[in-house]
């Protein structure tokens, strides 16, 4: 028990640093988060000068009162001990469809009433209805759109990455990326299995799966994580954690990953020889591992590299982009990670942003570094994914010593 009476400190220590404004604002954004996404579109479109009739905003502010409610019962049952699915896709998809109405309920509501004004439309209620319909409409529209790319199969990005150190016997490597696959409460066993056809025809080298398998443990998204098991490739299939294992029983994930045949790169590597040139493929645990809690877990770059060669290449998996730095620091050549989404639902990059040091594609860190940051294959909580679209990747590797006239492709 905490001895919570009144301290002096003695003469000469220091006083222990107050949190400060910043931090102390922190502590409280799940509580305000909610308020914010539920009453500013409540405003917005019932209470901003519309003046409709009052069964109208009456039935408006029932329904949002509601939705204010119900998200985080929704969500905590969902996603809390208990587990419930069903709750846990209402919860989600009230959260995904709050912040969008949130979004463009602040954009419209000062971007096109301002418009609106200066274009000298109406009068003031005139004007504000105008803005409730257009927010109406926009948000019905996006989340139908971001529904349908979710839940599709991801389109498949091709770029060519050219590696100084790449021995020309390694030109043309091909490697497949999948990651944050994210099984959950909606059932996508069939999904799962049209992802890993769409792999499998690109009849890649080296597959790989950067984490975030899925939101429930091994045992409960087993059905749908089954079709992995089906994947080809003709050198390996390689997976490392994300942060998402840390939450449902990780050490059950790397098991169920080596039961479908998949190499997992839990802080150690495997070589990839071809033409008498080598490249090492490492992986590390997720920087949470640690933190979990779960015994043998952590992200150790240096056992991960622990006996390579150092004059060969090194391809990393690490699923946060934030470990760049540290890959970055020990020479890594190409780093491929996954967790950002991309944002997932504009605008919401501009937070990730503020975690992570890349959002999506190819970028350069260091001297010699490159970090491949996938937007995903899947979607996280809310089934909408806007102007964030999901991918399956196929990177080619090229030497710089590669046979003349083989030019780099281009992104698609």
């Amino acid at each position: 028990m905490t001895d919570t009476s009144e301290t002096r400190p003695t003469d000469g220590a220091a006083e222990p640093p107050r949190p400060g404004g910043l931090r102390r604002l922190m502590r409280y954004i799940p509580l305000i988060a909610p308020v914010l996404l539920w009453a500013v579109p409540c405003w917005v479109l019932l209470y901003a000068g519309q003046h409709w009739p009052f069964t109208v905003t009456l039935t408006g502010t029932v329904v949002f009162v509601l939705g204010l409610i119900g998200m985080p019962l929704a969500i905590m049952r969902g996603h809390g001990r208990r587990q419930q699915d069903g709750a846990a896709i209402v919860g989600d998809s009230l959260l995904g469809s709050s912040w969008v109405l949130f979004t463009w309920s602040v954009l419209l509501g000062v971007l096109l009433r301002l418009a609106l004004v200066v274009a000298g439309v109406g009068d003031g209620q005139d004007r504000a209805r105008i803005v409730t319909w257009a927010v109406l409409g926009v948000a019905a529209v996006l989340l139908a759109w971001g529904y349908v790319e979710a839940r599709r199969v991801p389109r498949v990005r091709r770029l060519d990455v050219e590696l100084p150190r790449l021995g020309a016997g390694l030109d043309g490597l091909r490697v497949a990326l999948i990651t944050d696959t994210h099984y959950g409460p909606l059932d996508r066993a069939r999904w799962s299995a049209r992802v890993c056809d769409t792999v499998n025809t690109l009849e890649a080298d080296l597959v790989c799966h950067t984490g975030d398998i899925a939101d429930g443990t091994a045992e409960r998204r087993r059905a749908q994580a089954a079709p992995l098991g089906t994947v080809r490739a003709t050198e390996a299939r390689v997976y490392v954690t994300g942060n998402h294992e840390y939450y449902s029983e990780a050490q059950g994930w790397v098991d169920l990953m080596d039961e479908l045949g998949w190499e997992p790169l839990r802080n150690r590597h495997l070589l990839v020889e071809r033409g008498g040139d080598t490249l090492v493929v490492a992986g590390v645990d997720d920087v949470t591992a640690e933190s979990s809690g779960l015994a043998g877990h952590r992200a150790h770059l240096d056992g991960a590299l622990d006996g390579a060669d150092p004059d060969s290449p090194v391809l990393l998996l690490a699923h946060q982009p934030k470990f760049i730095d540290r890959a970055a620091a020990a020479g890594i050549d190409l780093q491929l990670s996954g967790h950002t989404h991309g944002g997932q639902i504009w605008p919401f990059h501009h937070l990730v942003r503020l975690d992570q040091p890349a959002l999506a594609g190819l970028t350069r860190h260091g001297a010699r570094t490159l970090l491949y940051t996938s937007r995903g294959t899947g979607f996280w909580g809310p089934p909408f994914r806007v102007f964030a679209p999901s991918e399956i990747t196929l990177l080619v590797l090229r030497s710089p010593d590669r046979r003349p006239g083989e030019a780099p492709t281009t992104a698609s």
